[in-house]
């Protein structure tokens, strides 16, 4: 609910402040006294464009403020959330800075915001309905909520849109695994291809690069052979060998080991040089007997290695490993070929039990949407004659339409603000709300919606600003009890000109002009029970109301 509105320097207002009720707030005055002005300030606050023509004193900014208090309620709460604004549980402010240049500044919280953010937390505080626009009322979307309400869907509605979001996911899983599918079917003879050529040669682990070294041993292997040949004789053939010297230099130092104390670490030396010479002449032998001369295992080498490089120069890649790895994943791909079927026979499976399980919550919801309708719409047309539209007839189209989020049914608000009492069997003349000129008839007609509703939807703060147009009398007196009756529930703010509504109020203001500082600006105040009786009675019967007039105000205001 709105609990407080300041307004400073806003066209012919320099200052207010009010305080409304949480139950029926009237707004009454002479016309053109500003009681509208009131209401265009607070649509700055509900995210409405303004320019410095605004401003009452030029050189001062515009300054326009609003508390309300939220009750924790959840989705105000979790826009604040999502929108990283300061989140208070109980109450939100919302702020709007108009300064001299033009420019234009919102607040939440007192944190910055845009005005789209501003726009769209307002929508979730105020409902504002004024004379010639038609608001939601026209919206599909809101006239489904409404039908849902009164039908109590929203446990079923939310089963159900769980089910259509899985039907939803499971459809696209299928879409992808066809569109896979045929993308596989495209490329599934390349693939093969590929494969065969690298299961054909069946490389194994570093094979490539291991017969790479040994094709230098078989191409060098006549002058390794001789090379190590030498080494070895060296080392132990020769007249005199390496390994049988250094044998004798150790014998020779061991003799005099014991003149000198550095002697024996100098043979521990040479005897380790023996045993690492002798070790090596004995690996060079060894080695030297491993390598033979073999022009068939070259020839071999050499076609094997001459086609494992054009398949490492197709494939883009240097090691045979990532030849392997290639090799895995094509035979990957190959056999997701062979599984893809099955995968999408499954899918379809799901796919066609999720959608049926959504069909037959949809219809269920739209059995309890068709249920209730005839009730709404004799409800609805009996208020329409309270508050003076005698002839309105409304009625609710619901046609089967494509599963959507909300189910099967398009529904369709459509209306006769006049319709003749010997037509009121013939629907040709009824045209969809959204096609309909607004005007006092359809804030009238809004009214009566809303005040059937208000227990089965949550609706914020409604203001509704002149719909009384054209009524009077009885037909005034009847918007009043729906007002009244509406406002138990949810809080209503209204400008009226009829005293039959006026006399409702839980909280009556008065929008007045006076002269300040050689200017005329708006005022409003609180009436006080007495004042609102002189009042409503100069609404009834004029500036000097008489004593029949104010008895009849009191009336209606003590009743």
């Amino acid at each position: 609910m709105l609990s407080s509105l300041i307004i400073q320097n806003y066209a012919i207002i320099d200052e207010i402040e009010i305080s409304f009720s949480p139950n029926l707030n009237i707004i009454t005055g002479e016309t053109g006294a500003g009681k509208s002005i009131v209401i265009g300030a607070l649509s700055l606050i509900l995210g409405e464009r303004a320019d410095t023509s605004v401003l009452l004193q030029p050189g001062k900014k515009c300054f326009i403020e609003g508390v309300f208090k939220i009750e924790r309620r959840n989705n105000v709460l979790d826009f604040l959330t999502a929108n990283d604004l300061h989140n208070d549980a109980d109450e939100v402010v919302l702020r709007r800075e108009i300064a001299a240049n033009g420019k234009s500044r919102a607040f939440i919280n007192d944190t910055p915001a845009s005005l789209q953010q501003l726009k769209i937390l307002a929508s979730l505080l105020v409902d504002l309905h004024q004379q010639f626009d038609t608001l939601e009322l026209g919206d599909s979307d809101f006239q489904r909520e409404v039908v849902d309400a009164l039908a109590k869907n929203a446990a079923a509605l939310s089963n159900y849109k769980h089910v259509f979001h899985l039907w939803q996911s499971a459809s696209k899983e299928l879409e992808q695994l066809q569109l896979q599918k045929n993308n596989f079917n495209k490329e599934f003879d390349y693939h093969q291809f590929l494969f065969n050529e690298l299961a054909e040669i069946n490389l194994q682990e570093n094979e490539l690069e291991l017969l790479d070294e040994e094709l230098k041993i078989q191409s060098n292997a006549e002058n390794i052979k001789t090379k190590l040949s030498q080494v070895y004789y060296q080392l132990k053939e020769t007249e005199q060998p390496v390994v049988q010297s250094i044998k004798q230099l150790m014998q020779q130092l061991q003799s005099i080991a014991a003149y000198h104390k550095n002697i024996p670490s100098i043979v521990e030396r040479l005897q380790s040089a023996y045993i690492e010479l002798n070790d090596v002449a004995d690996e060079t032998e060894s080695i030297n007997n491993t390598i033979q001369f073999d022009e068939q295992r070259i020839a071999y080498i050499n076609e094997r290695i001459l086609s494992g490089y054009k398949l490492l120069k197709k494939h883009g890649v240097q090691t045979t490993a990532e030849l392997l790895i290639i090799q895995n994943e094509l035979e990957e791909k190959l056999l997701q070929v062979l599984h893809i079927d099955e995968a999408i026979s499954s899918k379809e499976k799901e796919t066609k039990l999720l959608y049926q399980k959504a069909i037959d919550m949809a219809e269920e919801l739209s059995a309890r949407r068709k249920k209730i309708t005839p009730a709404f719409e004799k409800n609805v047309n009996e208020l329409l004659v309270q508050v003076g539209m005698p002839n309105a007839r409304i009625k609710v189209s619901i046609n089967q339409i494509a599963l959507k989020e909300y189910g099967k049914d398009e529904i369709e608000f459509l209306f006769d603000a006049n319709l003749p009492a010997a037509q009121a069997g013939n629907s040709n003349r009824l045209q969809p709300l959204r096609k309909i000129a607004s005007g006092g008839e359809l804030s009238r007609l809004m009214l009566c919606i809303k005040s059937l509703v208000a227990e089965s939807i949550n609706l914020p703060t409604l203001i509704f600003d002149e719909i009384d147009t054209g009524i009077s009398g009885e037909a005034a007196r009847q918007v009043g009890v729906i007002m009244k009756t509406l406002s138990a529930k949810r809080q209503v703010i209204s400008i009226t000109h009829q005293p039959q509504i006026a006399g409702r109020a839980n909280a009556h203001f008065f929008v007045f002009k006076e002269i300040k500082n050689n200017s005329v600006i708006t005022g409003i105040r609180k009436l006080s029970q007495e004042e609102r009786i002189t009042i409503i009675a100069q609404m009834l019967s004029g500036e000097k109301p008489t004593a029949a007039a104010l008895q009849n105000a009191r009336e209606m205001v003590m009743n």
